[in-house]
């Protein structure tokens, strides 16, 4: 079982698990790797994550998956605010978390993320450029081009919608009020930050007992300011994209751009949706290619 960590960050305490590497295939004399795990929109670290982190494990990686402040076991307030400049502030101190576990080489971190967060890591390792290399699945790089795959498959009118609420939860947030919260997920058609056909099944198949399928309607409000992309040129360590060719949630365009522009990138392409590389069979070649990755560009 991992063990419970925490850190701080900005002054609130984020929960994390701690896997140690499992074999000696990836130590050298300054120590093994560890991977640094985020999960996507609203998401947290039960869902889903352990199956990639017992396989870096394995390989000789330690790992560390954490909550973002609001999220799940961890600590802070709002809860279920969605903001990617926070989460993002969450990553790098769960980066200088990382470095200070013992039998970690603080020079061979990787920054791990998935769907919203597979964007998360692209923007922090262009910050931090002592960051190893990075691996980001299914993710979301253009804010723009999500809310245009939104209007795409459920029209003006929902975004409308949603810009309305987020504006009202702005509103309350400015008078110190309660949240106004809206599901993170739901049926097409319904009011919900995510719509997409097959997202509801998606979330339900991979989410774990902390997640709460609720967010600030505020967090629509930056979504589109959210562009990882537009940091690809900037990150210089390794970077594998996988590539969800089918995902209608996070759009492949811009997972394609960011390897396109990234200086160190290479990509491998599934021809799946979002959620499918979470398990099954994508999920094992998935995972394998990652671990490849690992040892090719962190191996002695």
């Amino acid at each position: 079982m991992p063990e419970e960590i925490s850190f701080d960050s900005h002054g609130v305490r984020c929960s994390a698990w701690h896997l140690p590497g499992q074999s000696d295939e990836l130590r050298t004399a300054r120590g093994r790797p560890c991977v640094v795990m985020g999960h996507g929109f609203g998401a947290t670290k039960d869902a889903g994550l352990l199956p990639f982190a017992e396989r870096f494990a394995a390989a000789g990686a330690d790992v560390l998956i954490f909550d973002y402040c609001g999220f799940g076991t961890s600590d802070g307030s709002p809860r279920q605010d969605v903001s990617h400049r926070r989460h993002r502030q969450d990553y790098h101190a769960a980066l200088a978390k990382a470095r200070t576990i013992s039998g970690v080489d603080p020079d061979r971190v990787v920054l791990w993320g998935s769907s919203y967060s597979g964007g998360h890591v692209v923007a922090v390792a262009a910050q931090d450029r002592r960051v190893a290399a990075v691996i980001s699945q299914g993710a979301a790089m253009d804010g723009a081009a999500a809310l245009l795959e939104i209007i795409r498959y459920a029209g003006l009118r929902p975004l409308l919608s949603l810009t309305a609420h987020g504006l009202r939860d702005a509103g309350r947030a400015l008078l110190r009020r309660d949240p106004l919260l809206i599901p993170v997920v739901g049926p097409p058609g319904s009011l919900a930050a995510i719509t997409a056909p097959g997202a509801e099944v998606g979330y339900r198949v991979i989410m774990g007992p902390t997640f709460r399928n609720e967010m600030c309607a505020r967090g629509i409000l930056s979504i589109a300011l959210n562009r990882p992309v537009t940091y690809a040129r900037r990150v210089r360590c390794p970077v594998m994209v996988v590539i969800a060719g089918r995902d209608n949630i996070a759009p492949p365009s811009g997972v394609r751009a960011v390897a396109h522009k990234a200086p160190r990138a290479e990509s491998v392409r599934f021809d799946c949706g979002h959620f499918d590389i979470y398990t099954g069979e994508i999920f094992e070649k998935s995972v394998s290619a990652q671990v490849d990755f690992l040892h090719r560009t962190l191996g002695r």
